[in-house]
């Protein structure tokens, strides 16, 4: 997967610059009435990337093709990120009235490129295809004759150049390579659906997956890490949408969840904690989702990757909801997410967003029963949900700045520990016991979100976690406490190096 859209660089051609766009096979398939509206929906999907990517550009449909005229070349690299095409080709027009007018522009245009090297010629008729003087073989022929001559031989094997010429309506269309584009369908001619996300990479790839399916989508946050997770799951959100949502305005509905775990720690079973955690963010997802009139619900889980995604805990949280659950990654490997992420633009930033997990229990229930479940889900307040869902914080992904989301976490995140500051481990205790900063304190995550407001106001803290956030919304909640708290930008690994630097030994295993 994800070899479909690896884009080569096109070679920048003379003025006036002009796309040929190809549509997706998905498209062919339709009956003539569903190609007219998908095609339709695609030109307002491809006019937007332009626009969004401020390019001046006139989109030209004809019965066969669509080209756009553009300022400049890199219209195509917007273009070649628009759902529903297959390729793309910065190309030249010429007149094609007789072949030698043919051959003659292509002797101009690739003359140079395939001198002293292996070419091919790939000619092709498109449209009518009724009489005519000269065709696509015709055209292969006397254009590879031409060039012959200036070029190492001819190779229709494995060409280091290809001279590309479509024949169409009495014109000439020349071009040296095909632009991959991701294929799929149009974005929004599925409907729209509700993604859950959490910054991570498997939510972010699976939102796209859907998206190359034609889905529009609405993204939830349900918040368990306070500003400094919705900052980053910010940024990873705002890549999906501004590199692949064109035609949609994305929204990504932040649902406080601290209260939700907190109640969950207070009154349920640790071992239940993550499948019960996953039934109540699917109700915060379909509460959202009915007002948005969307018709399914969006997951990241692959199957068997942690203990709440086994086969048997999955079927019990599906059970949550009456919307349809979309797992476009439920198969993948690890890997073969990852490999997407790098490739759709989110890798980087989901590398420093990390997975938040607030409930850690040592023995989670892996063959969750749903009558355990609906008990454990009877010792909290029913309305909890609705209240969360209806004082979410609702962003516009397309236009937000995130660096105004981030404002104010500046001096919350430290990259240094300050001389005689009392650091804090909020890690589990075998973690602790693995290795910790010298003369840090050990105060698992759970119990520290209780003993805080006893702590001395008078000293400075500095607190880590394994990725930085589970500590950094500790230190949100002491800093609105009155307390100076700090947490550790990056977690145990850049606090790792920056023990080594203090020539303090490291763990071997980071």
């Amino acid at each position: 997967m994800g070899e479909n859209f690896v884009r080569a660089q096109p070679e920048t051609l003379a003025l006036p610059q002009l796309v040929l766009l190809r549509l997706s096979g998905d498209i062919g398939t339709k009956s003539r009435p569903t190609q007219a509206r998908f095609v339709q929906r695609l030109v307002r999907n491809a006019k937007d990337a332009l626009r969004a990517e401020h390019i001046a550009a006139r989109v030209v449909r004809t019965h066969n093709r669509i080209f756009v005229e553009a300022e400049r070349a890199s219209a195509i690299d917007a273009l070649s990120r628009v759902f529903g095409l297959s390729s793309l080709s910065l190309c030249l027009r010429r007149p094609a009235e007789t072949l030698d007018d043919v051959v003659a522009a292509g002797v101009e245009i690739f003359a140079e490129r395939v001198r002293g090297r292996r070419f091919a010629v790939r000619a092709r008729r498109v449209g009518d295809r009724g009489p005519t003087a000269f065709g696509s073989r015709d055209v292969e022929l006397a254009l590879g004759t031409a060039l012959l001559p200036g070029a190492a031989r001819v190779d229709l094997s494995n060409p280091e150049v290809t001279a590309f010429v479509e024949l169409y309506e009495g014109q000439a269309y020349y071009f040296p390579d095909r632009v991959l584009a991701p294929g799929g369908l149009p974005l929004g001619v599925e409907g729209r659906a509700v993604a859950l996300v959490s910054g991570g990479f498997d939510s972010a790839v699976a939102a796209w997956l859907l998206q190359k399916r034609g889905v529009a989508l609405d993204h939830v946050l349900c918040n368990l890490g306070g500003a400094v997770q919705e900052a980053g799951v910010v940024r990873v959100m705002k890549t999906l949408a501004d590199r692949w949502s064109y035609g949609t305005t994305p929204r990504l509905h932040v649902v406080d969840f601290a209260g939700v775990t907190q109640a969950l720690r207070e009154r349920t079973r640790p071992r239940y904690w993550q499948v019960v955690l996953k039934r109540l963010m699917l109700r915060a997802a379909e509460a959202v989702a009915r007002e948005r009139r969307a018709l399914a619900l969006v997951t990241g889980d692959a199957l068997g990757q942690v203990s709440s995604q086994t086969l048997a805990n999955l079927s019990v949280i599906s059970q949550a909801t009456t919307l349809p659950i979309l797992r476009p990654v439920i198969g993948l490997n690890k890997e073969e997410i990852l490999t997407l992420a790098r490739q759709i633009g989110t890798y980087e930033l989901s590398s420093v967003v990390g997975e938040y997990c607030a409930l850690v229990p040592s023995h989670p229930a892996t063959e969750a029963s749903l009558v355990a479940v609906l008990a454990e889900e009877a010792k909290l307040e029913p309305g909890w949900i609705d209240a969360a869902v209806a004082t979410r914080k609702v962003i516009d992904l397309r236009s937000v700045d995130p660096d105004a989301v981030a404002v104010g976490l500046e001096d919350l995140e430290i990259d240094v520990v300050p001389d005689g500051a009392t650091v804090i481990d909020v890690r589990s205790r075998p973690a602790y016991t693995g290795w910790h900063w010298p003369d840090a304190l050990f105060l698992e995550f759970g119990h520290a979100l209780a003993a805080y407001p006893k702590f001395d106001p008078g000293r400075t803290y500095v607190l880590y976690c394994e990725f930085g956030l589970k500590s950094a919304h500790l230190a949100e909640r002491m800093r609105k406490a009155g307390f100076r708290a700090h947490n550790f930008r990056g977690g145990l690994r850049r606090l790792v190096s920056h023990a080594r630097e203090r020539g303090i030994a490291g763990p071997e295993f980071v």
